[in-house]
């Protein structure tokens, strides 16, 4: 897609069950965002139409269908998008798709015996979310990729369920980060890791002028409280080996700046709105209430905020459970103002819709509600743990007049 122009799809549904198709990141009227309330039942087709308001980078789909998200995406129902504009394809970055433009999709997986997909449905699984033993890269396992220029752009999805991935080169090799979810920084971040939560994306380039072979791989992720430490999330999966060509191709020096963003002014903010993200373990043994936002589950008949259209607000997020989460916002790319009142880290200074909370910390966002005055439909706002969003840890918010 390129931003400003309009577009319209044809999702017709064949798994033989209901479902929806949500698109992850974009800025878009609440009847086509694809949520638990634009239900494509088997055999129908949704045709939504809008038109693309957003800055180029990778966004993503993926079924959000009331209570079986979580099973059907870990089933496949997921893909990429790539959004392009005027001000991004003047710089000289790696952009020939397939050649130095390359889309890495970070699944966890687990397998039956004939090879099918495993979807765990115990309790432990539903209270860490679905976790797998191996990891799949754009559907395979351990892929290798022939590296023809010595610059490669690589845009990592991290499309789980449940896992955390922190991301590095065996070899300690640093790299540049140039995006976030909603488009690149100001400046290109040097770093030699990255740890993406579930439905984060980030944009990095890699240089191996060097000529050696680069394997990305998975390390140690940070801690994620107790509850998090209950499942091991540290397993070292091999991502990706990137193997230089002799005859690579000399690529462009990585421009110092890149774009830039308005700089977040709180004083903006009509007023501020407290979230608390809960878990309770009582909850999930009695068969309910366990997973709560604001001490309230999911109910699809409710709404739970009101925003006025043309304005924007501060939204705080406290966790206070045990167990990290990623915290996801439909309609809107938001800008992190602090974390525990400490200014956010130079890589998550860029345009956001996935925010990872660690336990017991509070976040705070700057969200700006603009376009797509409707009272009725709803956006939602949940955990990205997809089994902790299907067991109630989401809500819902309208754009009113």
């Amino acid at each position: 897609m390129k931003n400003g122009e309009n577009v319209a799809i044809n999702v017709t549904n064949t798994i033989g069950e209901p479902s929806t198709l949500h698109w992850h990141g974009l800025h878009l009227p609440a009847r086509a965002d694809g949520g638990p309330h634009q239900i494509i039942e088997n055999g129908d087709t949704w045709t939504p139409a809008f038109t693309v308001k957003q800055r180029a980078s990778m966004f993503w789909y993926h079924s959000h269908m009331v209570p079986v998200t979580g099973r059907q995406v870990y089933q496949g129902l997921a893909g990429l998008i790539y959004v392009d504009d005027d001000e991004v394809s003047k710089l000289e970055l790696p952009s020939n798709y397939g050649i130095d433009d390359i889309p890495l999709v970070l699944q966890d997986r687990a397998f039956n015996d004939d090879g099918a997909f495993y979807y765990n449905t115990s309790m432990m699984s539903g209270m860490m979310g679905m976790r797998g033993n191996t990891l799949l890269v754009n559907g395979t396992v351990r892929p290798f990729f022939i590296a023809r220029t010595n610059k490669i752009r690589l845009r990592i999805l991290n499309g789980s369920n449940a896992r955390t991935y922190t991301i590095g080169f065996d070899d300690g090799r640093t790299f540049h980060q140039i995006g976030t979810d909603g488009g690149l920084l100001e400046q290109p971040y040097e770093t030699c890791q990255i740890t993406l939560a579930p439905a984060e994306r980030m944009q990095i380039i890699v240089d191996v002028t060097d000529g050696n072979p680069a394997r990305l791989r998975t390390f140690a992720s940070p801690n994620q409280g107790m509850m998090g430490g209950m499942i091991a999330n540290n397993s070292a999966f091999e991502i990706v080996d990137i193997l230089p060509d002799s005859g690579r191709t000399v690529s462009p020096a990585l421009p110092d700046r890149l774009i830039q963003l308005p700089k977040p002014d709180p004083s903006n903010a009509i007023r501020t709105r407290r979230f608390i993200m809960e878990m309770r373990m009582g909850g999930m043994m009695m068969g309910g209430g366990a997973f709560s936002i604001n001490g309230k589950t999911m109910d699809i008949n409710r709404i739970d905020e009101t925003v006025r259209i043309n304005t924007t607000e501060i939204w705080q997020i406290d966790n206070a459970s045990m167990m990290a989460h990623p915290f996801h916002i439909h309609d809107v790319q938001f800008r992190i103002l602090d974390r525990n009142g400490r200014p956010p880290a130079p890589y998550e200074t860029g345009l956001k819709d996935t925010v990872f909370i660690q336990p017991q910390e509070r976040v705070r966002l700057l969200l700006e509600f603009s376009d797509y005055l409707d009272p009725d439909r709803p956006y939602m706002y949940h955990c990205h743990i997809l089994e902790h969003e299907d067991a109630g840890m989401m809500g819902q918010f309208t754009v009113n007049a």
